[in-house]
């Protein structure tokens, strides 16, 4: 690293992360990154349904997770060994000229459903190797104090790309089908590309030995570093344990609790909105405070509240109430999984934190969705009231297990 990159990352020390550009180039990136994420799955469902049957449609969908959960561990131990910023840059650079070429080939002839299943499975792949390395690059671009910070622009960055990515991928579809919605989308991810060569990183952390590992050294030793750190290992579990209760009432729960409720698709709307609101609102303010004192008990109670109100949301009668209820859950929830995003970053030593946060990233993309059916299943033996209950005590484990730990429980952040 340059003399004048070293003066400008230590400049960055006297200003939050909101002013700093170096940030704002790389959360520019995330945020057409994302919303090109979800024009290309709008696009991809699209081409799907209208290709073949509707089972046919959700074997595309869905295939995707399996490379993602397989390869996500291995993607953690490529972002150390290569540094994440090349991961990020080569993973946009890989999905734009695919989908750009999807679209390219839709235009001229019309492939069937083995191409669509094709994609989604290379996109599985890539997003195995792309995550892990989208977790571990805020620290390399800022110091620890703006970590947390940067966690609340980067959900603020989710919310925001949700509210445009939708409603822009519709258009794009309804204007010229999926052809245009692809093409879109590839368009996306390439304009990430300048930004994330425009960002200054600070240098790899000095390892002798790791170029001498093998990946799989690599990643036993990133395993083996969770298991004896006294906040990351009680962490883990936590974030694993919170996710597992939580997805599984808020995707597939829901439609049925509205549905059983007679709240219909608006009410469900309603809910969604309510946790939006909710979930913003923490991200909010992690970005403008940029610090929360005792970070290690404040996430553990905060899970506490949320995993409450996910039960209390099945024994409401009103959809007032229950939109109430929702923003509780996206407030609480939502500041637990910010500030446990930023004690990863800030805990992990940097030589292992593409190895940590694909752990992370595991527990919530690759074992968390595998709720989604049994949820569905235990409502329809069971109701929805004892379903959300039983979810919601799965999260409070999660925090009491926290709670109970004394490394996690004093962490601090920086």
């Amino acid at each position: 690293m340059s003399a004048v990159d070293s003066k400008a990352m230590a400049a960055a020390v006297e200003r939050p992360a909101y002013r700093d550009t170096n940030v704002l180039r790389w959360l520019g990136a995330y945020a057409a990154s994302t919303v090109g994420d979800i024009i290309y799955y709008l696009a991809l469902s699209w081409a799907a349904t209208r290709g073949g049957s509707p089972a046919q449609a959700g074997v595309v969908l869905a295939i995707s997770a399996v490379p993602r959960a397989l390869l996500m561990l291995g993607g953690g131990v490529l972002a150390d060994r290569l540094g994440p910023r090349r991961v990020v840059i080569a993973g946009d650079a890989a999905r734009s000229v695919i989908v750009l070429g999807v679209a390219a080939l839709l235009l001229v002839a019309a492939p069937g459903l083995w191409l669509l299943a094709a994609v989604a499975v290379v996109f599985g792949v890539l997003d195995a190797l792309f995550m892990p390395a989208v977790g571990a690059l805020p620290p390399r671009i800022a110091p620890p104090g703006q970590l947390a910070r940067i966690q609340g622009m980067r959900g603020l960055a989710s919310r925001l790309a949700t509210v445009v990515g939708a409603p822009l991928g519709g258009v794009a579809v309804a204007l010229g089908g999926s052809v245009t919605a692809f093409g879109l989308a590839g368009l996306l991810f390439a304009l990430s590309l300048p930004l994330l060569l425009a960002v200054r990183i600070g240098p790899l952390p000095a390892d002798d030995d790791r170029p001498k590992a093998t990946a799989l050294r690599d990643l036993t030793g990133g395993l083996t570093y969770i298991r004896r750190h006294r906040v990351l290992a009680p962490l883990l579990v936590v974030i694993a344990l919170g996710d597992l209760g939580f997805v599984g009432p808020l995707n597939v729960g829901l439609a049925l609790l509205a549905d059983d409720r007679g709240w219909g698709a608006s009410g469900m709307g309603w809910i969604l909105a309510g946790f939006g609101i909710g979930s913003g609102a923490a991200s909010l303010l992690l970005a403008v405070r940029g610090r929360i004192a005792r970070a290690g008990l404040v996430q553990g109670l905060a899970l506490v509240v949320g995993a409450g109100a996910i039960a209390a949301l099945a024994v409401v009668p009103h959809i007032v109430a229950a939109a109430g209820i929702a923003v509780a859950i996206g407030l609480f929830a939502g500041l637990s999984g910010a500030v446990c995003s930023a004690l990863v970053q800030t805990q992990t030593d940097p030589a292992y934190l593409g190895r940590v946060t694909s752990v992370s990233t595991f527990f919530s993309l690759g074992v968390a969705p595998l709720s989604f059916p049994l949820t569905g299943a235990a409502v329809g033996l069971w109701g929805t009231a004892p379903v959300f209950t039983a979810s919601a005590a799965v999260c409070a484990l999660g925090a009491v297990y926290g709670l109970c730990s004394k490394g996690l429980r004093g962490a601090e952040l920086p």
